[in-house]
């Protein structure tokens, strides 16, 4: 195993972790085995771990698996330790209650780091935290974090962000990103790469939130719904001219009048539409390891293979190679006997 040399400070840190009724599990446990298992690396406790709740005892998680916290009032940090709201279902009622928002702002002012996993970033939200900084939750629930908290700017495509010492995770296993991260601020990169291969992650994954999401389907769905037929007939015909002169004469439409409606109804250009359709079936047919990255690149419309790792890299990223390694699934043929 490793070895790993303590840093000459040898500061043991606190990491709390801020939890509620209906919490999602997994945004406890995730980050909480990375510290455990940094100790394990380093040979010494560099991390203190507790779980913390308003007012102490047995919290349900959404799982219904119970957790035993202590009282946040009581856990003690200072400018060593680390906050991290978990995020889950009972955030939102989380954020409403006034004696846990306060609780997190007293906090806050005490220790050196505060975090979030998920959808925890509502309650750090709405402590304020968030105010002047760049923060990011899961993709599905970026557009309500940026209504709530109009003075943070929202990017809903990183797995992490750190913005003067609030860090901010994507969804539910991007605590684990972000506690890999904190361990590299705190250890250095060598520890945090050997605990990502212990635990068979990345110690930072290419590309953002939008190589995992469907945000696709939501962003081609028009206002009124004008366009849905359209957009069924582009998905099953990707390798035809979807330019706009093209899908305009197809809408009974001139091009400029297309053009600015389509805009308008979809938020965004026909071009950068056909572009994510033509990407979302590639990452589909990428998955079988079986189908070349140029046939691939034909039969989606795309033309050539430099051409689709373009577009890749605007949407997503990522390199259609690279998307392959991540996600492509083994096929295994099977002979009946």
């Amino acid at each position: 195993m490793p070895t790993f040399p303590a840093k000459p400070e040898h500061i043991e840190r606190h990491i709390a972790f801020l939890t509620y009724d209906r919490v999602k599990l997994l945004d406890v446990t995730g980050p909480l085995q990375v510290f455990s298992d940094a100790n394990e690396l380093l040979g010494r406790d560099a991390y203190n771990t507790t779980l913390a709740s308003l007012y102490g005892g047995p919290v349900t998680t959404d799982t219904g698996v119970a957790l035993n916290t202590r009282r946040l009032a009581g856990v003690g940090l200072d400018t060593s330790d680390t906050l991290i709201a978990c995020g889950g279902d009972g955030v939102y009622a989380a954020s409403r209650d006034n004696r846990l928002v306060a609780g997190i702002q007293r906090a806050a002012e005490k220790c050196g780091r505060v975090a979030s996993t998920c959808t925890g970033a509502f309650l750090l939200g709405a402590a304020g935290l968030l105010d002047g900084r760049r923060a990011v939750t899961h993709w599905q629930r970026c557009s309500d974090l940026a209504r709530i908290c109009p003075r943070a700017d929202i990017d809903a495509d990183p797995i992490f962000i750190e913005d003067k010492g609030v860090w901010t995770s994507a969804g539910v296993t991007a605590g684990i990103d972000l506690a890999l991260a904190l361990v590299e601020t705190d250890h250095g990169r060598d520890l945090a790469l050997e605990l990502a291969r212990n635990m068979l992650v990345y110690v930072k994954r290419p590309g953002g939130q939008s190589q995992f999401s469907e945000a696709l389907k939501q962003q081609t769905q028009s206002a009124t719904g004008k366009f849905d037929a359209l957009h069924f007939w582009m998905k099953d015909n990707l390798t035809a001219d979807l330019r706009v002169d093209a899908l305009a004469h197809r809408s009974g439409m001139s091009p400029r009048n297309f053009a600015r409606i389509y805009t308008e109804e979809t938020g965004m250009t026909p071009a950068r539409a056909v572009e994510q359709m033509r990407v979302e079936a590639a990452r589909a047919m990428l998955e079988n390891p079986g189908v070349s990255i140029k046939t691939i690149a034909m039969r989606t419309g795309f033309g050539n293979d430099e051409r689709m790792r373009r577009s890749f890299a605007r949407q997503l990223g990522i390199t259609p190679q690279a998307y392959r390694d991540r996600f492509a699934v083994e096929v295994v043929d099977s002979v009946a006997g």
